[in-house]
């Protein structure tokens, strides 16, 4: 140990950049000499680096955009209507024609902040004709009363919450009556029921006092909701023709069109783009074509 020490050089002041660089590599002799542990060293390192990548960190969210990023069209295919319906049916072959549904993505410019749209589309051909819906109202009530007659599958309150917090969902649509809100916002469903897309509120139409007229309606709609700058929801069964799907993607734009109109005052929203998949298929842009010259005629994409 003591010829280590003569191997060092001795200094009257601080000690050097090159004499600490010496001692944090020579792990016999640098606990006697350094002021301080090894691991004290590290940790203390360690600490400036995390505050220099935090800095950084603050730096480039400052500077992100607030809008979402969107890529180059030109840069990508995009497809005719038919065209799109003709390798859809190809990827579809086989599959149960009440299972898999054309989906539309609509993609919009908008930014990450403000409000999202939310709406209900009523299209002129039914995409889902069984949906099971759901009525929160009190049991032997009118509103209960009219719900069963315009086709609901649940109506209830207590019992139908009971059986969703036990995980016992077996509906795709809600609607709670006005007066079974303060009950339904007692029972703590939010956390269950909204990331599925089901918790009934006044902004998506599902909290209303005529529950009869909304179930007749959900029955032959749409709810819709934007999420990260898309829409996404089924426009057709796979059994329709290109000019069913059109007359459904027509509604469908125009209803979100409307909705963006609404919003324009406080967040700029607009149509940038619509991809066109399947339940089990890839999607495809479209190019706002009907057909191409190579599209098949239209009467061969109808039917399965």
């Amino acid at each position: 140990m003591a010829s280590a020490f003569r191997a060092l050089p001795v200094t009257a002041g601080p000690i050097s950049a090159s004499c600490r660089l010496t001692l944090r590599q020579n792990s016999a002799i640098a606990p006697f000499l350094y002021p301080v542990s090894q691991q004290q060293v590290r940790t203390a390192m360690s600490n400036s680096k995390g505050k220099k990548n935090k800095k950084e960190t603050t730096k480039k969210k400052a500077k992100g955009t607030r809008d979402y990023q969107q890529k180059d069209l030109s840069l990508i295919d995009q497809y005719a209507l038919c065209d799109a319906m003709r390798y859809i049916r190809a990827f579809e072959v086989g599959r149960d024609r009440e299972r898999s549904k054309y989906e539309i993505h609509i993609r919009l410019k908008s930014r990450k902040d403000g409000p999202v749209i939310r709406n209900m589309v009523r299209f002129p051909h039914a995409v889902q004709t069984e949906s099971r819906i759901c009525v929160i109202a009190p049991p032997g009530s009118k509103a209960a009363k009219d719900a069963l007659e315009a086709g609901a599958s649940l109506v209830g309150d207590k019992e139908i919450f009971e059986n969703i917090k036990k995980g016992i969902i077996e509906f795709e649509r809600c609607i709670c009556h006005t007066d079974s809100l303060d009950a339904l916002n007692k029972a703590g469903l939010g956390r269950i029921l909204g990331p599925r897309g089901l918790m009934p509120s006044v902004k998506t139409g599902t909290v209303v006092d005529d529950v009869g007229i909304r179930v007749q309606m959900l029955r032959g709609g749409t709810v819709y909701r934007e999420r990260d700058a898309v829409i996404r929801m089924p426009i057709g069964q796979l059994g329709f023709s290109p000019d069913q799907l059109r007359d459904n993607l027509r509604a469908a734009l125009e209803q979100i069109k409307k909705d963006a109109t609404q919003l324009s005052d406080r967040v700029p929203k607009e149509v940038y783009e619509i991809v066109l998949s399947s339940t089990n298929g890839p999607g495809f842009s479209l190019n706002g074509d009907f057909k191409s010259e190579s599209s098949p005629e239209p009467a061969y994409l109808a039917g399965l």
